[in-house]
């Protein structure tokens, strides 16, 4: 009998390591699963804050126009949403992030339904950005564009414009690169690739369009045209500020540490940047105006994520953001709108 327990002891002694070691690449293959599934929850949660994002320009915009334009503004942006998730699923992910060997567009995965876990995640984050892009242009078009023709522009922007740029800067998910990007162009979470395009877009519309009708009298003089709803505009404001830190932060497409310095370093651009304003405005002697604030506080977290840089060159830098803004205001001829 004790032999039978000897061996049988020395049996478990030898089978010991041989568990622990077929236990390790499971322990290691749990960790992996657990880090794509918390970086998964960040990306998916850093896009629904972007998608709110449309509200907040919603809100903007619908109260710095006059109170019989808020529903065309209003269905405008909620066009965006719809048709550009829409058009981006269709043509734009394959456009800006399929097989890239050209490196100007991509040619594979249209309409894509079959994709790896990580790659669902990529989508709808971009899907997001697209989004965004397009809404841009629309505050800058507002009271002077048919709302079928800004749906006809709103499909271009997300389903071509967008994901074309968007090829040549970051299209390198599956094969080959954008010419941008082998080039080392660097724009971290959109600066360029969204916040530049949806401004030349809107500067082309406008060039095209022309003023809206009652800014200016027949002998050039500049009309001042209020808004109707300034509680909705600093609603809006907050709306936008609070997204930022998804559309930034998350742009590290996974949960890291460096996402606290990255929502820091957004906050304290948009600080700086309306702070920056209000002082300028005061030196040069003029009225400090809320919706001038809240423009300066947006131009910060929109500038402040292109490259890299420490919490003092982001104050710095936005302090000049915020400048300018109020030079937009200075320059406008009624000292009270930005041109247009």
């Amino acid at each position: 009998m004790k032999k039978i327990k000897y061996l049988l002891f020395f049996v478990c002694c030898i089978a010991l390591p041989s568990f622990a070691a077929e236990s390790l690449p499971t322990q290691a293959q749990n960790i992996q699963e657990i880090r794509l599934s918390l970086d998964s929850v960040w990306v998916v949660l850093g896009g629904i804050l972007v998608f709110f994002m449309q509200a907040g320009f919603a809100l903007i915009e619908s109260g710095s126009v006059r109170s019989k334009n808020t529903i065309n503004v209003l269905m405008k942006n909620y066009m965006d949403a719809c048709l550009g998730g829409l058009v981006f699923w269709l043509i734009g992910f394959g456009l800006m992030f399929g097989v890239n060997s050209s490196g100007w567009i991509g040619t594979s995965h249209f309409a894509p339904n079959v994709l790896d876990d990580w790659h669902w995640n990529l989508l709808f984050f971009q899907m997001m950005f697209a989004a965004t892009a397009t809404t841009i242009a629309s505050g800058a078009m507002a009271e002077r564009i048919h709302f079928v023709a800004y749906i006809v522009s709103a499909a271009v922007v997300s389903g071509l414009i967008y994901p074309i740029f968007g090829a040549w800067a970051w299209g390198s998910l599956f094969d080959g690169e954008g010419w941008l990007k082998a080039m080392g162009f660097i724009d971290f979470a959109g600066s360029t690739v969204v916040h530049s395009i949806g401004g030349w877009v809107a500067l082309a519309g406008i060039i095209v369009l022309g003023p809206r009708l009652g800014r200016f009298g027949r002998n050039g003089q500049v009309h001042y045209l209020a808004g109707h709803n300034l509680p909705l505009v600093a609603l809006g404001g907050f709306v936008l500020w609070l997204a930022w830190f998804g559309f930034n932060a998350a742009s590290t497409v996974k949960a890291d540490v460096s996402i606290g310095r990255i929502a820091l370093n957004t906050h304290l651009a948009a600080c700086a940047s309306a702070v920056a304003y209000m002082v300028y405005t005061l030196i040069r002697g003029k009225a400090i105006l809320m919706r001038g604030t809240i423009n300066a506080s947006l131009g910060g977290a929109g500038c402040n994520y292109g490259g890299l840089c420490n919490h003092e060159s982001s104050v710095c830098h936005h302090q000049w953001c915020g400048c300018r803004c109020a030079g937009q205001y200075f320059t406008s001829g009624d000292g009270k709108t930005p041109l247009g």
